[in-house]
């Protein structure tokens, strides 16, 4: 008993659910094919290749659709190609999703460019602190004369904006009241080091900045109809394209298909989406080659913790209990590894995993959907489900947002890209959805 247990634990900690794979990881599996054949390198990557000139790029996605493990692989491939990479996932010690604004984003970029592009001359963004400091000293915690400090001390100033901006309600709007005026000349300053340290990276590297987790950015609606999103990807768009060197931003799937979708287009081309693992098809009959990929996903770390075991009889009692858990998931990747982690949490020590274990997995996960549905979005749900589309407002860019909805993509038999919506199928079984369909 104590073996199987030790193995349970081991298993547990293989399905963690908020860990992007490292390139290389011998768990990842390519989902291209069931994914509409979208690939970073080919989608993201040619374009800086191609370019003569500077790109901005947004890469879009559900939360926890692997859009990190991906955005990992493409900064791997980029560095190969000899291209200087600045890659940060921003909600880790940069902004707060709940309430973000664009100077935030900036101020993220900056603090990331200094630590890793330290080849550059920091005088410039040193300069451009020192201008504001009788405002920002206070709010960076501490009473000191800036010039007091050592270089590495002066520059370690950014990331403590950067950590009051994330963690202090009190000073995240003070704090923006000093820079937001302030922006352009930040810009500049940021773009004179990015300048002097593209002149000392190897010969013919170019610059790229991956922002990651700006997905993550909760959508607050003005009584205007304007969002935040609005504020930072629309009326900032020229700010966020001024960096002197191709950038990637992480974008909220709900923005993609908001009524600022032709704008978005205009101002960077097509956002790329990385959709679901479709493991049903459009016409609602499984999708076997979308079940095998996720249950390749899952064998792959089966296999890491202990070779020999198979995933059909000796984890799972069935095949049928196997491939329950993997429609369940919808082809969501973190929701897959969360429900592997609560059967095997609920297990009872031992194995295989039984079909009352999955069910009671399954009916937990379905409660804390079914409480992120506002009572007017039920008949919206049901709507989705008979159509497979959605519609350009507010509601059904908060069920997008939240997962909800989930977006697939597959190309046809004349090549034709088709793009639909289905309801996550943990909220298929709440009573309330059941009512309307």
């Amino acid at each position: 008993m104590t073996n199987q247990r030790d193995l349970l634990k081991r298993l547990f900690n293989a399905f963690k659910p908020f860990e992007p794979l490292q390139p290389g990881s011998p768990v990842y599996v390519d989902c291209r094919e069931v994914r509409g054949d979208g690939d970073v390198i080919t989608d993201l990557a040619t374009n800086i290749e191609y370019s003569d000139n500077n790109t901005c790029q947004l890469y879009a996605g559900h939360r926890g659709a692997g859009k990190s493990t991906e955005l990992l692989r493409l900064k791997e491939y980029l560095e190969i190609q000899k291209y200087f990479v600045v890659y940060f996932a921003a909600e880790e010690q940069d902004i707060n999703p709940e309430d973000t604004e664009y100077a935030d984003i900036l101020l993220a970029c900056t603090r990331h460019l200094l630590e890793h592009l330290k080849q550059a001359n920091p005088q410039p963004l040193l300069d451009w602190l020192k201008g504001r400091w009788a405002d920002l000293k206070d709010l960076a915690t501490t009473e000191i004369s800036l010039e007091s400090l050592a270089l590495e001390s002066q520059i370690s100033q950014y990331a403590k904006l950067t950590a009051n901006i994330r963690a202090e309600p009190t000073l995240r709007k003070k704090i923006r009241e000093k820079i937001n005026p302030y922006t352009e000349s930040l810009i500049e300053a940021i773009n004179t080091f990015i300048g002097d340290g593209k002149k000392k990276l190897e010969s013919g590297s170019e610059l790229v900045i991956i922002a990651d987790s700006l997905d993550r950015i909760v959508p607050i609606v003005q009584p205007d109809g304007r969002s935040n999103h609005d504020e930072i990807f629309i009326d900032r768009s020229a700010q966020l394209k001024g960096l002197d060197c191709h950038t990637i931003y992480t974008i909220p799937i709900s923005m993609v298909y908001s009524n600022q979708a032709p704008n978005l287009k205009v101002e960077y081309d097509d956002p790329q989406v990385l959709p679901m693992i479709m493991v049903e098809t459009l016409e609602g009959e499984v999708d076997e080659l979308g079940v095998a990929t996720i249950r390749e996903i899952l064998d792959r770390r089966v296999k890491e913790v202990k070779s020999d075991l198979s995933l059909e009889t000796d984890l799972f009692e069935s095949r049928e209990v196997l491939d329950k858990l993997c429609l369940i998931s919808g082809g969501h990747v973190r929701d897959l590894m969360l429900l592997m982690q609560n059967v095997i949490k609920r297990a009872g020590g031992k194995l295989p995993i039984s079909a009352r274990v999955v069910q009671r997995a399954i009916t937990e996960a379905r409660v804390s959907y079914k409480r992120s549905v506002q009572q007017e979005e039920w008949q919206v749900l049901a709507d989705v489900f008979r159509s497979k589309k959605i519609l350009n407002n507010q509601q059904y860019r908060n069920l997008l947002f939240n997962r909800c909805l989930l977006e697939y993509i597959y190309f046809d038999e004349k090549g034709e890209k088709q793009v639909w919506y289905d309801v996550h199928p943990l909220i298929k079984g709440v009573q309330e959805f059941q009512e309307l369909v």
